[in-house]
């Protein structure tokens, strides 16, 4: 089976910001919070301060994967150019998304060098309260003036709009603001990251969720979703329980595989991330095509 991660990450040197402040790399593939917490943010064979995309392409072989979408938020810290040259450098294995500030008062140069000169056709917008948009502002209307302002400049360049609304019970886990702006950019396609990123007892927050996101434009992708269930392990049930739910209600083809790597390889295989889903029951052969391969194709390498 062919295989396409729809959701990677690439990081010259973690320089994050967070809820925590600064996130900063500290060697052998630790990071460290300003409020002193040191962790493991990927796997140190990965790389010290960083991974490169030669990192992402070692682990791809390896797992039989064929292309994989980069995205990036705060908690790497932004990294647009760094996307570009892996881009630039491996096209045919790779695609990225740009990600900006809407905030920043040259907004409109910003997105004329990522859109015009560098040709970015993604962008992401990282707006969890952990390490997005919301980590270190009031919370931001998803609907409001200023994101509109970021959907309509998304619709006028034909942009795929990647948004990450964190996990629930956040400010920043806005179902109904993100319902409301697909139906008014019908011509933009939305993924949502993380399945919404339910956890442990929230399946029928998530039925109820996704039945407000059921719509010709929006899409997902799963990425660590088995991760979220903490304390489980592989084969992570709830995370099958939310698969075949999302299945239900938004149908296979919209959902995609995604391994949040290199992060998430901290934490397990990325042979497990990928195999829980296959042996979950939950999906035919040809939904499990769709879901590793067909959609993220037609999605992010249809240009």
């Amino acid at each position: 089976m062919k295989i396409i991660d729809a959701h990677a990450h690439v990081a010259q040197y973690v320089a994050g910001f967070t809820s925590r402040g600064e996130l900063r790399a500290v060697g052998g593939g630790k990071a460290q919070y300003s409020t002193g917490e040191i962790f493991q943010l990927f796997p140190p064979e990965m790389g010290g301060v960083g991974v490169t995309p030669e990192a992402l392409v070692k682990v791809m072989d390896a797992n039989g994967v064929e292309k994989a979408v980069l995205l990036q938020g705060n908690w790497f810290g932004f990294q647009n150019q760094y996307t570009y040259e892996a881009v630039k450098k491996y096209p045919d294995r790779f695609v990225g998304a740009a990600t900006y500030d809407p905030f920043c008062i040259n907004i409109k140069e910003i997105r004329k060098r990522l859109f015009d000169d560098l040709g970015f056709k993604i962008v992401k917008f990282e707006l969890s309260t952990g390490s997005g948009l919301m980590a270190n502002r009031p919370p931001v209307d998803l609907d409001g003036e200023v994101m509109n302002g970021c959907y309509v400049h998304a619709a006028e360049k034909g942009l795929t709009v990647v948004l990450d609304i964190g996990r629930p019970n956040n400010p920043c886990w806005q179902v109904d603001a993100v319902a409301s702006v697909a139906k008014k950019y019908p011509q933009l396609t939305f993924v949502i990251c993380h399945l919404l990123a339910p956890q442990i007892g929230d399946n029928e927050l998530l039925k109820k969720s996704l039945k407000k996101l059921i719509a010709p434009n929006i899409y997902f992708d799963y990425a660590a979703l088995s991760l979220n269930q903490k304390p489980e392990i592989y084969p992570y049930p709830t995370a099958a329980l939310h698969l075949k739910t999302a299945k239900e209600i938004v149908g296979a083809d919209r959902l995609m595989f995604g391994s949040d790597m290199p992060s998430a390889l901290a934490k397990d295989s990325y042979e497990n991330l990928k195999n829980y889903v296959i042996e979950s029951g939950v999906f035919s052969k040809k939904e499990l095509e769709d879901i590793f391969y067909n959609t993220a194709q037609k999605i992010y390498f249809k240009n």
